[in-house]
């Protein structure tokens, strides 16, 4: 798997393109600036969105040729943030560091999925807040892209058992058009939350 998003990211375009994901950057925009953490952030467009808006950024995914494309795109744009190649099977941070979290199109196996997520929701200042979109199971009926294997995307009712610590504030499916540079593109069922560390 690593090996495919290596050759992905190492393609001259940036596979989702320069833009921040539309959820995140109207949601993010609606926060006090603060300290952000996005894992599985690929080539680093909502990254260096939220590192030009003033926020301090922690990021990470597994491919160095996501990292790379990353500090293009932030040189491109003078700013700096924190980035480094590591698996969500490693993931470990400080209680209460975080004061957003942001998890868009991360589609990890069920296996580590709760273990990584209950990390997440340690590392959460409290009122700090998790941003997240991804494909929804139905999302297997489209071609707007996405991982086939239904076990990668997710639910609704999933998603509410997975993040049960913390307020659900917004927890959706819906369907939108992806315009996200050249492998999310076209009509996509997506799943979106907004939740706070009580």
């Amino acid at each position: 798997m690593k090996e495919f998003w290596d050759r992905r990211y190492k393609e001259p375009d940036f596979a989702y393109g320069t833009r921040p994901n539309e959820f995140f950057q109207e949601n993010l925009d609606k926060l006090p600036v603060g300290k952000i953490l996005l894992p599985a952030e690929g080539e680093g467009r909502n990254a260096v969105y939220a590192a030009r808006k003033g926020w301090d950024v922690t990021a990470f995914d597994f491919s160095i040729q996501a990292m790379l494309k990353t500090f293009q795109l932030a040189e491109r744009y003078d700013v700096s943030l924190q980035y480094t190649v590591q698996d969500v099977a490693n993931f470990s941070a400080k209680g209460f560091e975080y004061d957003a979290v942001g998890l868009f199109y991360a589609h990890f196996p069920l296996e580590v999925r709760p273990a990584f997520y209950q990390k997440i929701t340690q590392s959460l200042k409290k009122s700090g807040c998790v941003l997240l979109e991804a494909f929804h199971k139905n999302q297997k009926y489209y071609t707007s892209g996405g991982p086939k294997d239904e076990t990668l995307l997710f639910s609704v009712e999933e998603l509410r058992k997975e993040f049960v610590g913390l307020n659900i504030l917004t927890l959706q499916d819906k369907i939108i058009e992806l315009d996200e540079g050249p492998y999310h593109q076209g009509k996509a069922h997506v799943v979106r939350m907004i939740a706070t560390k009580p």
